[in-house]
């Protein structure tokens, strides 16, 4: 058989409520009731801390801070990209100028076998080939005759006058230069041809102006060898028997 359970056995609540005490008669006295707060000792939700507009304002201008530095990072990093890329550009295309420079002489080599009718067969091929990788790299020749003479490029070697021209010209080319876009690896040796100038004197025994007294030519200066030795007692004698 099971136990039954136990029940606890709690005896009856009793709220006495009466205002006379009935052991001594007296009148008892109402319990005061809990009383409430006033209105003003409530804490605000505002009290001691920032109203909406501050905390807006605020966070407004937090938020406009972190914008600005990170705008000022982006220009930086931007700045910083294109420094880079440019000065990475610039040695790469310093490298393939000096690469072309150590090949001129084979495009010397070249053209000399061109003018002589020596350029055939294979080695033609192999020539026009090398020609057009390196223009393909920005390899570029100047220099025909001509040209208006420009001393930033061309390197004159040879001068005369001419009345064909009205500029100074590029009357032959003596070696093609190369340039490699904006730089020139090599100038254009050139023989140059300009006209004459205008006050050039054209005798060659001009006469010069007279310095002494201007009505005449200057009278030559006197021969200090043909001068009359000093007087015989100014000489030293010959002491020799």
């Amino acid at each position: 058989m099971t136990a039954e359970p136990e029940y606890e056995q709690q005896g009856p609540i009793i709220r006495d409520k009466r205002r006379i005490d009935p052991q001594t008669g007296q009148l008892r006295e109402p319990r005061p009731a809990a009383a409430s707060p006033p209105e003003d000792a409530t804490p605000s939700a505002s009290a001691g801390t920032p109203s909406d507009a501050e905390a807006a304002s605020d966070l407004e201008a937090k938020l406009a801070e972190r914008t600005a530095d990170l705008q000022r990072l982006q220009a930086e990093y931007v700045n910083y990209k294109r420094r880079v890329d440019r000065d990475r550009e610039s040695a790469r295309q310093s490298t393939i100028g000096s690469v072309l420079s150590s090949l001129l002489p084979v495009l010397d080599d070249i053209a000399r076998a061109r003018e002589h009718a020596e350029l055939s067969g294979g080695f033609r091929a192999v020539a026009e080939a090398l020609e057009r990788i390196l223009s393909n790299l920005g390899l570029e020749s100047f220099g025909e005759p001509g040209d208006r003479f420009d001393p930033r490029v061309h390197e004159a070697l040879m001068h005369s006058y001419s009345d064909e021209v009205s500029e100074p010209v590029c009357q032959m080319v003596l070696q093609v230069g190369y340039r490699h876009h904006d730089k020139v690896l090599r100038p254009a040796r050139v023989a140059v041809a300009e006209p004459p100038a205008a006050d050039v004197p054209t005798s060659p025994d001009a006469t010069t102006a007279d310095l002494s007294d201007g009505e005449g030519p200057a009278s030559p200066a006197p021969d200090k060898s043909s001068q009359a030795p000093e007087a015989a007692g100014d000489q030293p004698s010959d002491t020799r028997q």
